[in-house]
């Protein structure tokens, strides 16, 4: 969807007090969505490390093979992330599951800063939970070494190799999804597009750091696995990539952008629906009827 410039902010400013506020009360719904739908992912991310590298599942007794389990873990996840982005849920609060995703379109000047900063808290949040909930359902195979909540740290390389892969991954990540989700034939497929850059991340790069790309989704493995292990690497590299993709996005022109992975749909967007351009232009069904339950 194309969108004038400047941005559109349905808070104004939203860096005073009142406006965060103000904020809270009109867009917690996404807050929580994006806190549900990090959690599901971090949730399925451990039952599938579970799955396939616990000593005594069958799965991993049959599939020695690291490379071919690493697949399906890539598999596994892809498609979790497939039905995160064109979930109900997903289309609302725009999937972005990311506190570094959440920056990129904060640079692009497509968020609020209020909205930023409850997604960013609502994504360390609910990560931190769904990994807690896969312990408490499974807390011998979630603990044991070879899970370890799932946890992100640097391969044999080290934690140079290690951040220098995860800011590559991430730069790739953000290059295809604004490009993707900005094209009038593309923008409905950007999740698949990213769903399956899941796929291949975690197929080939993951022995050099596990394959992160988001500081929520290290964090919320490490805090109850107690492994700060080159914690850096997964705050830094990642934001190094998606930021310096945004970078390049405006340095190339390139700045009508909506912060969302899935905008052909009919469901509230927060980040277009701007309450001055609202006295200029009728508002759809869906702006009057959210006005209506929110003033």
């Amino acid at each position: 969807m194309a969108l004038d410039d400047p941005p559109w902010y349905p808070i104004p400013g939203g860096r005073h007090p009142s406006d965060m506020l103000r904020a809270l009360r009109q867009h917690w719904p996404e807050y929580l969505m994006e806190a549900v739908l990090l959690g599901a992912f971090m949730f399925s991310a451990c039952l599938v490390g579970a799955l396939l590298e616990h000593p005594d599942s069958p799965v991993r007794q049959a599939l020695p093979n690291g490379f071919v389990r690493r697949a399906l873990a890539g598999l596994a996840m892809a498609a979790t992330a497939l039905c995160i982005f064109y979930s109900a849920w997903g289309k609302q609060s725009g999937a972005h599951i990311n506190p570094c995703v959440t920056l990129t379109f904060l640079r692009l000047g497509r968020v609020n800063p209020s909205d930023a900063t409850f997604y960013v808290l609502a994504q360390f949040a609910g990560g931190t939970l769904g990994v807690v909930l896969s312990a408490a359902l499974l807390p011998a195979s979630i603990a044991h070494p070879s899970i370890n909540y799932a946890v992100t740290v640097p391969g044999p390389g080290g934690a140079a190799v290690a951040f220098a892969a995860e800011a590559f991954i991430s730069f790739v990540m953000m290059t295809v999804v604004l490009n993707a989700s900005s094209h009038p034939q593309l923008g409905s497929l950007t999740g698949l597009c990213a769903a399956a850059l899941v796929f291949v991340f975690i197929t080939f790069e993951a022995p050099l750091s596990g394959m992160s790309m988001n500081p929520a989704r290290t964090f919320a493995s490490a805090l109850p696995a107690g492994e700060w292990t080159s914690i850096w690497v997964y705050f830094l590299g990642p934001a190094v990539g998606m930021l310096g993709a945004a970078q390049a996005w405006l340095i190339y022109g390139r700045r009508d952008h909506c912060a969302k992975l899935h905008h052909q749909n009919d469901r509230r967007c927060i980040f277009c629906l701007d309450r001055s351009a609202a006295r200029t232009r009728p508002q759809t069904d869906l702006e009057a009827t959210w006005t209506a339950t929110t003033s």
